[in-house]
């Protein structure tokens, strides 16, 4: 049996080698390479972000982070297949299936960037640019739509075909989903408005009121002062008369009615009843502290001389507060200073009632 060269031997492992070791080496220094630029790329971004928006960075650097490693295992990948013997229909395969993951990787990270900065930038420019669920859910369809026709080109995929049948199945789809689509459009159609924002206080036609707490595709959520949740479709709000106690201004007025007895010095009731209204703006919370209250008499009733004390308020629910505290105080005044409050009295005429007809 004849022996085995040994330098044929040392040959053939060498080129042995070299076909694992080469690709290997390529894959290790590239993803290297990537670790090393990804930490200098964040550091610099985080420093950025100590200058100038801390959120807008942090929402950046968190959206980038895990997908930076990502990408750069791809490209490791991508070059260690370059570099080796592979057949080249499976090279072809892995770099097509290397291409949708970048592409899914970038499109979710750009995704989830814009809808960071759309709430970062919403806290700054609530009137002008209102950022609810549908908002939110139509631009990220909007760039997925746009990754998914990036992805299909670079596959060699026609986009033409792909867009005309789109729009053939979404003329279908519109006419099966009718109401849905009313509502989608509706709640576009209010965000964008800015007629009713999340956060406002809304009563309804229909007697139902709260917090506007989102609006999503389909309706608009309304927490109730009782901790309720009303759920509205978009197309029914949009059609329906709606007060927004905070559009234009969140500070309102409370009214408060008042009724005194006739034999009452009106003078003296409207200087005591300012000096308490003037006490509950200053000290409860919830009132505007440099308002400054007065009243007004209007009407002559059965029993009293009634008037109305105006009062002012930083939002709708501090009215509560406001009117128990005004009326609590200024009953014990009232008390203190002599001052009746009548309350309805009903008479017997006995004479009149016990007359009858004479004979």
């Amino acid at each position: 049996m004849e022996m085995p060269n040994p330098g044929q031997f040392l040959n053939f492992l060498l080129q042995d080698a070299r076909i694992v070791v080469v690709p290997l080496a390529v894959f290790s220094g590239v993803l290297l390479s990537g670790i090393i630029l990804r930490r200098f790329l964040l550091g610099r971004l985080q420093r950025w972000s100590r200058k100038g928006s801390i959120k807008t960075g942090a929402a950046v650097i968190s959206s980038f982070s895990t997908p930076f490693l990502i990408w750069f295992f791809m490209l490791a990948l991508y070059f260690a297949l370059a570099s080796s013997r592979l057949p080249d229909e499976l090279v072809k395969i892995i770099d097509k299936v290397l291409l949708v993951g970048a592409g899914l990787s970038i499109t979710f990270a750009v995704a989830n960037v814009s809808s960071s900065l759309m709430n970062i930038y919403y806290g700054r420019f609530k009137s002008a640019f209102p950022v609810t669920s549908v908002i939110q859910n139509i631009s990220r369809s909007i760039i997925y739509g746009l990754g998914l026709l990036f992805i299909l080109n670079n596959l060699g995929v026609s986009i033409t075909p792909v867009l005309a049948t789109l729009g053939i199945g979404g003329l279908a789809v519109a006419l099966g989903l009718q109401t849905t689509l009313a509502n989608l459009f509706s709640g576009f159609s209010i965000a964008l408005s800015g007629q009713i924002r999340v956060g406002d206080y809304i009563k309804l036609a229909s007697g139902e009121e709260g917090y506007v707490s989102d609006i999503n595709w389909r309706a608009t959520k309304i927490k109730m002062l009782s901790n309720n949740v009303i759920l509205v479709p978009n197309a029914k709000l949009v059609d329906s008369i709606v007060t927004n106690y905070h559009l234009f201004d969140r500070e309102m007025a409370v009214l408060v009615e008042v009724g005194v007895h006739y034999k009452s010095d009106l003078k003296k009731v409207e200087a005591i009843t300012c000096e308490v209204a003037r006490q509950i703006q200053r000290e409860v919370p919830g009132a505007v502290a440099d308002f400054e209250p007065f009243i007004r008499y209007h009407t002559f009733a059965d029993y009293s001389v009634d008037f109305t004390v105006i009062l002012r308020v930083k939002e709708f629910v501090d009215q509560y507060l406001i009117k128990h505290e005004f009326i609590k105080r200024l009953h014990a005044r009232y008390a203190e200073s002599g001052i009746v409050i009548p309350c309805p009295v009903s008479a017997i005429n006995y004479s009149q009632e016990g007359a009858g007809p004479q004979k």
